[in-house]
Formats: C-alpha cells, structure tokens, sequence
C-alpha cells in the first residue's frame, strides 16, 4: 500500500472549502479555535465498504461530539449523490463534495485497489488546526473510528 505523501502528524491541516450534502459551504479553517475535527477521506457513497465506516462514524457520532470533535466525510462523490447518501443511512454529519480531488490530492491521499478507487485515510486535526494523528488503510475501517476516537479523548480529557 502507498504511504500518504501529504502532511503528517505535526502539519497545519491544509485548509479547504467544499460544498456540503445540505448545499452549503464548509470551510475547514473555520472550527480554528472552537472544536477538533476528524476528517475522513472515503472512496464512494453507497458501497459497501463506506457505507460501514461511515455508519461507524454515526453511531459513535454523539461520543466524538461529545469528546469536542465534529467529524467530516469527504468524496469526489456530487453533493446530490451525499444527499442521498446521509439521508438513507441517517448520517449526523456533514459529507464533502470533492468533485475534483483537489483536497484529496492536498492531503496526499494514496489510491487503493491497483489505483482503480481512491484511497481511504482519516485524521484528527485539534481546535489549532494541527494534524494528530493520521490513518491510512481501505480495510480496518473499524480502527479508523476507535482510533481516531481514542486520539479526540485524549486531546480533549475529561
């Protein structure tokens, strides 16, 4: 599997605007100051392997929120396609239309599956905007959600 050759644990998360499944626009740099952020980079809406992790996020979403992080999801998927996506499987949080992967390709997302889909990666950014801690596999989609949730507790102790 290819290294992400983005930024790294240490880095200010780049930073990006991108429409949301609910038609607005979201700005990373915006939770600056106020809240950390897990963002995960997925392959495609409505499959299998994606429809898990992100049904993962939800039903772990109230203990992210509570721990202080919001948690993003972001596709080249349309933000139609999201819509449809968050509404079927109730999704509590925001999806990111990244129609052309310019904030994959910022994050230096690998592709997966002999380049064919794009890669799977999540990370926690802190209330600074500071990467945490970075994730990067197509399967383990539970240590996606259990790690990423283990570093929010601890940036955030109760």
């Amino acid at each position: 599997m290819a290294k992400n050759s983005g930024p790294q644990v240490g880095d200010v998360a780049p930073d990006f605007t991108l429409m949301s499944n609910t038609g607005e626009k979201v700005t990373l740099s915006d939770y600056r100051g106020k809240q950390a952020v897990v963002l995960y980079f997925y392959p495609k809406d409505n499959t299998p392997g994606c429809t898990a992790e992100a049904c993962s996020f939800r039903d772990s979403y109230e203990v992210f929120t509570e721990a202080g992080a919001q948690v993003i999801g972001v596709s080249s998927d349309s933000v139609d396609s999201h819509e449809g996506f968050a509404q079927k499987h109730r999704l509590p949080f925001v999806l990111l239309s990244d129609a052309g992967g310019d904030v994959r390709k910022s994050y230096g997302i690998p592709p997966s599956l002999f380049g064919l889909l794009p890669g799977r990666s999540t990370y926690v950014i802190d209330r600074d905007g500071v990467i945490r801690h970075v994730f990067t596999a197509m399967g383990s989609i539970g240590k996606h959600v259990n790690g990423a949730l283990e570093v929010v507790r601890q940036l955030n102790p109760a």
